[in-house]
Parts: structure tokens; sequence; C-alpha cells
């Protein structure tokens, strides 16, 4: 009797136990099980009744589990199957195909987690393709199944450790307007700390707004998109203000946004036409300081000179190319390698180019232009034999990809301040060439008398070669800058040897800082004139009003003053 009342408390001791079991397992499935309401969907996607199917997919979508994704992706690949084992039908994943003989075997893989299917030797199981039951999505469960993916990809960029992948996933989300990305948004908005990647979630929350069924909420998500002056949500917003079904409230509230937005985005475009052009203005700057060398202060008109610039485009090509073959881990750093080989490649052409021909033809300004262009020529040929007819391209590096947003609505981007900031240092070291060094004032001095340059001492013949050489390497650096902006062709040149020699003329012959101001002018005013006139007309435009300008100013800007302007 007292052996039946010790187990009889044994039992009533481990009576709680054995009743919460059950309950945490309900709560909480062990890994790679779903939950029983899960399981009965997974097995709904299976249906071949296209309503229960696609019932089922929204409602897995909805739950938020990330193990739902993979069988989401793959409904909508088409590599879901129902396997039948020992009489039970499940809903699985295949793996890629494995030919063996006549047979094609595929892995199978869990719809849940996407874990892979053992067999009773814990080795991956391969069944025949054939004994599998297709499961096939028509179009509008594809449709469908976009939004959920991009919902759920979103969720879990939202994480990401860089800010740039967490902005892009809240505009996804955004512009998905699906309501159940609202929690997740909320929450990554409450532990974000950078400025953008916050602008872009609080506007993905407005735009879910702007598509609720309240009118009040749609009102809210309005005035939140005009106040965070949002150009995507401007089409939409325009829509909602001139729909008559729409509430009034809703109405007015996205006409305040529209001319709000539309305000800001004047503010926007004038600072983008700016910065574009300045960074045009840049590459003229760097072809016309050559210019200003080689036109200016030796008096030569080389019209090769923009295919001195298309051959330094064509060395960063070269350099690209000899990065991606024998240092494919240091590609990155293929730019910092191709700004002076293509300032070497094209003043070894230049320094060809004036000891062969040009220095017997000082003094005769016709021969030199009709020479020079017959070399372009040339130089265009070669390339054309060499590399193709087509333009080759140029991949940016990925510290010069992307941009720093400083405004809603403005970035700048990294290659175009790249270039800005290069053009800056070429002037500042031409500045320091000429007036801080020998070799520049050996320059000026052969430049302003030629014979008494000579009779000092001073090496006339070597200086005009060196000269040539430096303005021949500066078109080569305006090249290799250039590949990150535009194509590289065989004609490259042409579309900017023109613009040079009109700031060249405009700024004042041998002028720098005439040169500094009318390469941003000219390349302004071709920003400024181009959207509404178009590229042609710009050029035509901005042709005339040079020509008017030298008519009044035929010395440019700054026009030579003393004895040498009388000479």
């Amino acid at each position: 009797m007292l052996e039946g009342a010790r187990v009889l408390l044994l039992l009533l001791a481990l009576l709680p136990g054995a009743v919460a079991v059950p309950a945490v397992a309900r709560a909480a499935p062990a890994p790679g099980t779903a939950a029983p309401e899960i399981a009965k969907q997974l097995t709904d996607v299976a249906s071949k009744d296209p309503a229960v199917q696609e019932a089922a997919a929204m409602a897995l979508g909805k739950t938020g589990n990330r193990k739902i994704l993979p069988l989401l992706e793959a409904l909508r690949e088409g590599s879901v199957y129902v396997h039948v084992s020992r009489g039970i039908r499940g809903t699985v994943i295949v793996g890629d195909k494995v030919t063996d003989g006549e047979r094609t075997l595929v892995p199978l893989f869990s719809a849940y987690g996407r874990e892979p299917v053992t067999g009773a030797d814990g080795k991956p199981l391969l069944v025949e393709l054939s004994a599998l039951e297709e499961v096939s999505a028509g179009r509008s469960l594809r449709l469908a199944l976009r939004p959920l993916i991009d919902a759920f990809s979103g969720q879990s960029q939202l994480a990401n450790p860089d800010p740039g992948v967490r902005r892009a996933a809240a505009t996804k989300m955004g512009n998905a307007g699906d309501a159940a990305a609202t929690p997740a948004l909320a929450e990554a908005l409450g532990r974000e700390t950078d400025r953008w990647a916050r602008h872009a979630m609080e506007e993905a929350l407005a735009l879910i707004g702007l598509r609720s069924s309240d009118d009040a909420a749609r009102a809210g998500g309005a005035a939140r998109l005009g106040s965070l002056r949002s150009v995507n949500a401007l089409d939409r917003l325009r829509d909602i203000a001139a729909d008559s079904s729409t509430a009034a409230s809703v109405r007015q509230a996205a006409g305040e946004a529209v001319k709000r937005i539309e305000r800001w985005s004047l503010v926007t475009t004038t600072l983008e036409l700016a910065f574009q052009g300045l960074s045009l203005s840049s590459i003229l700057l760097l072809m016309a300081l050559g210019l200003a060398i080689v036109f200016g202060l030796m008096g030569v008109i080389n019209m090769a000179h923009g295919e001195l610039m298309a051959l330094g485009a064509y060395a960063t090509f070269v350099m690209q190319g000899w990065f991606q073959a024998h240092l494919p881990g240091s590609f990155d750093y293929y730019f910092l390698a191709a700004l002076p080989f293509s300032f070497a490649v094209a003043a070894a052409a230049g320094l060809v180019l004036e000891r062969g021909v040009i220095r017997h033809l000082y003094g005769r300004p016709l021969e030199t232009l009709l020479l020079t262009w017959g070399v372009s020529l040339i130089i265009q040929q070669g390339l054309r034999l060499w590399f193709g007819a087509a333009n080759v391209d140029v991949t940016a590096p990925r510290w010069l990809s992307g941009g720093i947003p400083v405004m809603v609505g403005v970035q700048l981007p990294y290659n175009r301040l790249f270039i800005i900031g290069l053009a800056a240092v070429c002037v500042a070291g031409m500045y320091l060439l000429l007036f801080r060094t020998a070799a520049g004032l050996r320059i000026r001095a052969v430049t302003q008398n030629r014979g008494m340059a000579a009779c000092l001492g001073v090496p006339a013949r070597r200086v005009d070669a060196f000269t040539f050489a430096l303005g021949a390497g500066l078109a080569g650096l305006a090249g290799c800058a250039l590949t990150q902006i535009g194509n590289v062709g065989p004609e490259l040149g042409q579309n900017y040897i023109v613009d040079s020699f009109m700031v060249v003329v405009t700024g004042g012959v041998g002028k720098l800082l005439g040169s500094i101001l009318a390469a941003v002018g000219i390349g302004g005013l071709n920003k400024i004139i181009e959207p509404s006139l178009g590229a042609v007309y710009g050029k035509v435009l901005i042709l005339v009003a040079v020509i008017l300008f030298i008519q009044r100013r035929p010395s440019g800007l700054f026009a030579v003053k003393g004895r040498h302007a009388d000479a």
C-alpha cells in the first residue's frame, strides 16, 4: 500500500509537465517544422484549384515568416512539386537537375525553410523528376507573388549594415504599397540613425498610407509626402488631386502636396543643372589647359588635340583590361593607374608629333592647321582599326560609383566630383609650373621673345617640345576623366575640340584665369540651353554668342598688354 502511494505521488508530480509539453510544442515548433495552420497552407499551395492556391500563397506571405520566402520564390520560378512518400502527399522544392543515364534526378528541399530532405542513410534524397507532380502557378498568382517577395526581401534588407541598402529596401517597399510592411518599416524607423535612410522609410510609410482605404490616413499620407518633398510620389498625388471621385479632404491635401513638391523640384533641377554644367566645364577646362599652352602660348593651331584626348581615353580602357587580366583583385585601383598612364601616352604622342613635323611649321598657322587636321584623321582611323568602330565600355571603380545626397532630390555623383577635383588640381599645378618654377619661366620667355630667350641660353627647341608634350598630356588626362561620364569611341575628340577652342579664344589667348571663366560659362550655358533647345541648337546658339562676343572683344576676356601685345 505504501508503494502504491509513492507511485501515485510521482504521477501527480509529473502531470503538470506532461500537460505543458504539448502546449509548448504547439507554440514553438521544432526547427524545420511548420505550425499546423502554416502546414495546412503549405498543402493548399499545391492545390489544383487556382483560387485555393492563391489564397494559401497570400496567407503564407502575410505571416511575415522568413522561412516562407524560399517557397514563394520557387513557386514563382516553377520549381515546386508534390512528393508522395508512404501514401502521404507533401509539398517540396526541387533543386538543380542531375542526369543519371536516361534518368533525370533532382534533390528535394522542404517547403518550409528549404532544408534538404534526407533519406534513411542521412544523405540528401534524390528522386526522379518524372515521379513528382508539378505545381503550376498561373499568371495571376505569379503577379500576386511579386509584391510578397519584394516585401520579404525588403524586410530583411532593412537590417542591412549598409545605409544605401536600407534606403533602397524602404523605397521598394513604399512603391509596393503593401500595408503588411508597415510594422517592419515602423520598427526599422525607430532604430534608424542615417538621415537619408530615415527619409526613405518615412516616405515609404506615407506612400502606404496614401493607398489606404481610410480617407483620413490618405490625407495624412499626402500631407506627409508634401512635407517630405517626395518627387517619387508626384504623379500619384497629381492623379489623386484630379480624381473627382476621391474625398475632398484627400484631394485638397494632395493638391497642396503637389504645389510644395513642384516648388522644391524647381530648386533641385536648378542645382542639378548647375552641377552638371560645372562638371562639363571641368572637362572643357582640362582640354583648354592643353590648348592654352599649345595654341595660346606657342601659336600652334592643333586640330589633333581632340584625338590626343581620345588616346587618353583608350589608354584608360587598356589599363582597365590589364587589371582585369593580371590584377583582378585590385581592379578598383585601375583608374588611379590609368591617370598617369593616359597622361604619358598622350604626352608621348604629342612629343612625336611636335618633333616630327610641327617644329618645321612654327609661324605658319595655315599649314599647321591642315597638317594637324590630317593627323587627327590618321589617329581616328588607327583607333578604328585597333579597337573597332563601336564604342568601348569603361567600368567605373566602386569608389567612383554612387554619390553624396546633399538634399532631398539632389545627389552629387562621385565621378563628377572627382572630375571637378581633378580639374582644380590640374589648374593649380599649371599655375605653379608656369609662375613658380624655372621651367615655367623658360616657357614664358620663349613665348614672349624667342630670339632674346635663345640669346640668354634658353634651349628654345627643347622648351617647344616640352610645352607641346605637356599640353598633349593634359588632353590625355581629360580623356581619362571623360571615360567616367561619357562614351569612348574613335570620334570622341571631335565632340569637344570646338568647345575647347572657344574656351581658349573667349578667355584670352594664353590666360589661365580667362580659360577658367570661359570654361565655366560655356559649360554652364550648354547645360542650361540643351533641355529646351536640344544639343545641336544649343551648340549653334553658343557658337553665335561666342562670335558676337569676339567681335566686341577680339582679345577675349583678358587681353594681352604691353610690348608683347604689339608684337
